[in-house]
């Protein structure tokens, strides 16, 4: 594989990082906002949403480590430190908000928000 094809292959997995790492967050924020207005129906569904925008994330992450596991290393960019920030905020924030979602449906059921 040629230096460039590798920079290549290592862009696009940290575009895949950010981009579904943000979609996984936006997914969980989203199931807060609607638990926080009492619709937990709604709120429940968001995090298997997200939780596939994780899936990828994964993927593309998987892919980065095989390809070093396999010898071929790049030089550590920002925008790859950057990209594994996102995926492990995102994971981290879809916990988060399955834990708060929890909360406000335990609050609406006691009658107490």
């Amino acid at each position: 594989m040629t230096e460039d094809k590798q920079e290549q292959d290592l862009l696009m997995a940290a575009m895949g990082l950010i981009a579904n790492g943000g979609n996984a967050k936006s997914l969980a924020f989203e199931a807060i906002r609607l638990a926080k207005k009492g619709d937990i129906a709604s709120a429940r569904e968001k995090p298997a949403e997200s939780d596939k925008s994780l899936l990828d994330a994964h993927n593309s992450q998987t892919e980065m480590l095989t390809k070093e596991a396999q010898g071929q290393y790049a030089q550590v960019t920002l925008l790859q430190v950057h990209s594994q920030d996102h995926l492990m905020t995102a994971i981290t924030f879809r916990d988060l908000a399955g834990e708060l979602v929890d909360l406000y449906e335990k609050l609406y059921d006691a009658k107490l928000f």
